[in-house]
Order: C-alpha cells, then sequence, then structure tokens
C-alpha cells in the first residue's frame, strides 16, 4: 500500500492508499521504495537528539511524531514564532522536513500537526480548531469510523457532543481519555528522551562518496545531533572527531580521522560547521566514503554566560578564540603562533614562536624582568645592528645620547655567552633606541668597546 507520495508522483494519479499495481498503473515510471522500520527508527531518534537543544523534554508520539514541551523554552528564544523558525532550520540542516502544531496540550499539538491546522497558544482557540477536525485523526476512533460516519460524526467536535457512557460501551475507554487529554481535562504523562552518557552518532550514505564538499551535509546532520546532546547534557565539547568509514571487505580501510580541536570549549554547531569545513576542504580522500561516525571524546562542564555589565572590547576572549581557530583549520597549525616566553635573560633568546593552539603554563606568561629593569622596546630586531662610533659615542642617523643607566645582562653559561650593558639612548630627532655595548674580555682597557643597535622604542 502506498504511505507517502510524491509532487511528481501526486501529479501523475497516484495517491496514498493505492495498491502497488494500481500505482504502476497510473504511473509506470513511478519508482518504489520499501519501507525500512530501522531506519526510520534511526532518523527519528536523530531528530529527537537535535530537538534536545531547544528542550530537555522531548517524548515519541504515535505515527513517527515527535513532542516537545516547550513552554519554559519561549523566553530563551525570543517567542513561538522564532522557536519553530529554529526547529524547522534544525529539521533542514537534518535533511528532513515537518509539520509543526503548537497548543497549551500535548495530544491537542499532536492533532494539529496531525490535520495541518497550525498553531495556538489559547485554550478557546485550541478547542474552537479542535472541534473542525477530521473524525479520522484520532487513533482510537479508527475501526469505528464506518458507525460514526453511519451516525453524522464526521469531526471531533461531533465526537465530543455524544453521550460518553454510550461512547464508552461503543469505542472503548481510549478514545474518551485522548479527548479529554486534548482538551486539557485530563492529565498527560510522558516519558521523557534521556540522552546518553557519551556522544557517538552514526550516519550511513546513500552512495559511495569521493567528494569532501557532500560530506559536509551528513556532518551538519551529526553536528546537530551533537548540539542538541551538549545541551540538554549542559556539556562544552573542546574536541570533536569526525571518522570517515572507507569500503569493508577485501578491500576495507580504516577510518579516516578528522580532529578538531579547539581552544575553548564551545556546544553551538555553527562554529563547529566553520572549523569542519575548512578542515574537509583540504582533506584528499584516499578511497570512496560509505559512512560517517562524530565522536566528543573531550567535553567540560558548559561555562555560564558573563555577568559583566558592559561587553569586552573588541569582542569576547571566545570571539577571539573562534578567530584563531578557523585561521588554524584554513591556514593549517603551524602558520598561526603565539609567542611563548622562555626563561632566558638574553633578549633574542626569550621568546620563542608555538601554536596558538598549544596552551601555554601559567608560569610561562609573565614576563621574567629582572629587579628594576628597564623597559622593553616594543620592536626587537631580529638580529643587532653594528654601530659606528663617533667621538666615543654610538651613532645612528646621529650620535646618540644615554638617557637611563647600565642594565647589565650575563647569560648564556653553557653556551653563546653574553656579557652586555644595555641603554635606552636618545637621537637629536628625539627618537629613542636600545643599544648595548658589549663588555671588553678581561676589563682591558685599550680596545674601544663595541655598540649595537638591538631595539626601536615606539
Amino acid at each position: 500500500m502506498v504511505l507517502a507520495v510524491s509532487p511528481a508522483a501526486r501529479r501523475a494519479g497516484v495517491l496514498p492508499g493505492m495498491r502497488r499495481g494500481g500505482a504502476l498503473m497510473m504511473a509506470p515510471e513511478a519508482t518504489l521504495q520499501e519501507r525500512a522500520p530501522a531506519r526510520e527508527e534511526e532518523a527519528l531518534h536523530a531528530v529527537a537528539m537535535a530537538m534536545l537543544q531547544f528542550t530537555p523534554q522531548v517524548a515519541e508520539g504515535e505515527e513517527a511524531t515527535l513532542l516537545m514541551d516547550v513552554g519554559a523554552s519561549l523566553r530563551l528564544f525570543g517567542g513561538i514564532l522564532r522557536l519553530c523558525a529554529r526547529v524547522r532550520a534544525s529539521l533542514r540542516a537534518l535533511g528532513f522536513t515537518g509539520v509543526l502544531g503548537v497548543a497549551p496540550t500535548a495530544r491537542s499539538a499532536w492533532l494539529l500537526a496531525r490535520g495541518g491546522a497550525g498553531r495556538t497558544l489559547t485554550i478557546a482557540r485550541m478547542e474552537r480548531r479542535l472541534q473542525g477536525l477530521p473524525v479520522g485523526l484520532l487513533p482510537p476512533a479508527r475501526p469505528y469510523l464506518a458507525w460514526l460516519e453511519g451516525i453524522g460524526c464526521l469531526s471531533v467536535g461531533d465526537v465530543t457532543r455524544l453521550p460518553r457512557p454510550g461512547l464508552q460501551r461503543r469505542c472503548g475507554a481510549a478514545l474518551l481519555e485522548m479527548l479529554d487529554a486534548a482538551l486539557g481535562q485530563a492529565p498527560e504523562m510522558f516519558r521523557w528522551i534521556e540522552a546518553p552518557l557519551n556522544f557517538q552518532a552514526k550516519l550511513e550514505l546513500f552512495d559511495r562518496v569521493d567528494n569532501t564538499d557532500l560530506l559536509m551535509a551528513g556532518a551538519g546532520r551529526l553536528l546537530q545531533q551533537l548540539t542538541g546532546w551538549l545541551n540538554v547534557r549542559q556539556l562544552a565539547v573542546e574536541r570533536i572527531v569526525l571518522r570517515l568509514e572507507h569500503e569493508r571487505g577485501r578491500v576495507a580501510r580504516p577510518p579516516t580521522a578528522v580532529e578538531i580541536l579547539l581552544a575553548e570549549a564551545v556546544w553551538n554547531d555553527d562554529h563547529l560547521v566553520r572549523l569542519l569545513k575548512e578542515r574537509l576542504a583540504k582533506l584528499v580522500l584516499e578511497a570512496p566514503v560509505i559512512g560517517l561516525c562524530l565522536e566528543a571524546p573531550e567535553v567540560k562542564p558548559m561555562a555560564p554566560l558573563s555577568d559583566s555589565l558592559f561587553p569586552e572590547p573588541g569582542g569576547t576572549n571566545e570571539d577571539r578564540q573562534r578567530l584563531f581557530e578557523l585561521l588554524v583549520a584554513r591556514l593549517g597549525a603551524d602558520n598561526v603562533l603565539q609567542a611563548a616566553p622562555k626563561a632566558d635573560y638574553r633578549p633574542e633568546h626569550a621568546n620563542s614562536w608555538v601554536p596558538v593552539q598549544e596552551k601555554l603554563r601559567p608560569a610561562d606568561v609573565v614576563a621574567q624582568l629582572p629587579p628594576g629593569g628597564m623597559p622593553r622596546p616594543a620592536w626587537l630586531l631580529p638580529k643587532p645592528i653594528p654601530l659606528l662610533v663617533r667621538n666615543h659615542r654610538p651613532f645612528y642617523c646621529s650620535p646618540l645620547r644615554m638617557v637611563s643607566a647600565a642594565e647589565r645582562i650575563e647569560a648564556g653559561w653553557w653556551g653563546e655567552t653574553q656579557t652586555r650593558d644595555y641603554f635606552i639612548a636618545q637621537g637629536e630627532d628625539n627618537a629613542h633606541y636600545w643599544v648595548y655595548r658589549e663588555r671588553l674580555p678581561g676589563g682591558s682597557e685599550d680596545m674601544e668597546a663595541r655598540w649595537y643597535l638591538h631595539g626601536l622604542f615606539g
């Protein structure tokens, strides 16, 4: 029996409820797909995991539906209209379409969604909407449709006006219980879906894929599930691993792992989508991909929002970290570096460049300056420049005048020993320079000291 048809098949005359032979008679070129209950269950579970990002109270309903209690989420998402738009966008990212129904009770929302009757937020409007729905939408009433149509009951409103004792004797208590729950006259009990302790989501592709651009659709579907899991567990992810599964059997290959390491933990999928898109764009597939598997091996509790009155200028620290992560994904970790101080008093050895994703110890970040040390220049030359000496004074564009006391630096005991006296010098144009004088070996006075320019002050 035909359960669902495409727009083209409907135009050809194929309607739900037809048998296989009748459908092929109306559209001989039509392609019939057999139902796969296991895959339908996987798809419903994937949607349920993604919907957890909007509310932790999600339950499975009859006939491939989901029930969501969003009463506590309306203010967070800016009202029911914006929340519905977010839900539809999440469904599109998962590759599905859905019909939404909104009502004060879960059973009414289920009936409105099944009947395409839209949204209602008040009890009075909900009752009016329910009155005009077909009675066939009520699952307990379907075995008795012939009898109900024979007595003229074609809508839900007609059924509610029948005598309750006689209706219960004829159709059973299940029909009355559903009507009472829909009208808010009886409590509704649900078993809410519980998110697993660890996240792992898999997706089997419909065909062999050898283009990384085509993998983003499936990866985005898995990231939607990750977002729901993180929100309901109140966690933020620090590292994700996307495994690309290849052929099995005699030509089996190990999965290709795409790892994303985050400097700042996140719980939304927007930033993860950008990073994963950059990584997949640079990936060269050695074999076609037949499946995807997403894991979140490193998570931590979700950090609360900042309670500061004024936002940080230039964006928050999380915004800067996301920019760095995007640059790393696009340019490579070896091309995005940060300064890492080293325990060495020699200026040219006191700093090194490490990948920006490498976490520094707090002790490494503190500048190691000697007590009472002079200010350091903002621009340190990569290699000291020898200076001319005129009238026993260093010369750089003009004679230099020392405006500070000497700061002696002696370091490099095990190699490249340096003994220098650093000064802040001022030229005739009032520019300031960082210069040093090499100490003469053995305190010799018959040799003229050599001067070098090592840095420039702003």
